[in-house]
């Protein structure tokens, strides 16, 4: 009898569980190694995912943890999505769809009307991602106003976006999204 395939599962996680904390680390060090200054890296530390109380979900392949996003509530019916990273082994593969999915349907379910990101203008597959799930893109807001670097993207939700279901796998998936 063959081996059975590992099932995909998004589920809350910590921000200080170890693993998480693995993958947010993979995701500074690939966008330091793609050209970006520290000043234009705009990543929650552990510390700010906390304070602002980010809600993070974790992708799950098997045991091992491979993907990891959050959505800041920020009031106004507006979200901002925060640390999205799947490991580059598993890009491709519909996890990403799976961690976006239980995103939005978690910003629906508290009343969240606008949900926006910023990202990295050398972040290609992000940015094809993410149009893909309906975001367009957007003078920039907040903290990244001035930043040459910043590519910053919304999308409109409806009521009936928490009972959104995944989306068939692209051969592109984002190495970051938010950062």
């Amino acid at each position: 009898m063959a081996d059975a395939t590992p099932v995909l599962q998004v589920a809350p996680v910590h921000a200080r569980d170890p693993e998480v904390i693995v993958l947010l680390d993979e995701l500074t060090w690939e966008l330091a190694s793609s050209g970006y200054a520290e000043s234009e890296m705009f990543g929650y530390s552990i510390a700010q995912l906390e304070q602002s109380q980010v809600h993070l979900v974790g992708a799950r392949v098997g045991k091992q943890l491979v993907g990891v996003g959050g959505v800041e509530l920020q009031g106004s019916r507006v979200s901002e999505l925060k640390r999205f990273y799947v490991l580059p082994d598993h890009r491709g593969t519909g996890v990403a769809d799976a961690v976006i999915t239980a995103l939005i349907g978690y910003a629906s379910d508290h009343d969240i009307q606008l949900l926006r990101l910023e990202t990295g203008d050398k972040q290609r597959a992000a940015i094809a991602f993410y149009r893909r799930h309906g975001f367009v893109e957007t003078p920039r807001f907040g903290p990244y106003l001035h930043s040459t670097t910043s590519v910053c993207m919304e999308r409109r939700l409806s009521p009936d976006d928490g009972d959104a279901t995944e989306q068939p796998p692209d051969a592109l998936e984002p190495n970051e999204g938010a950062r």
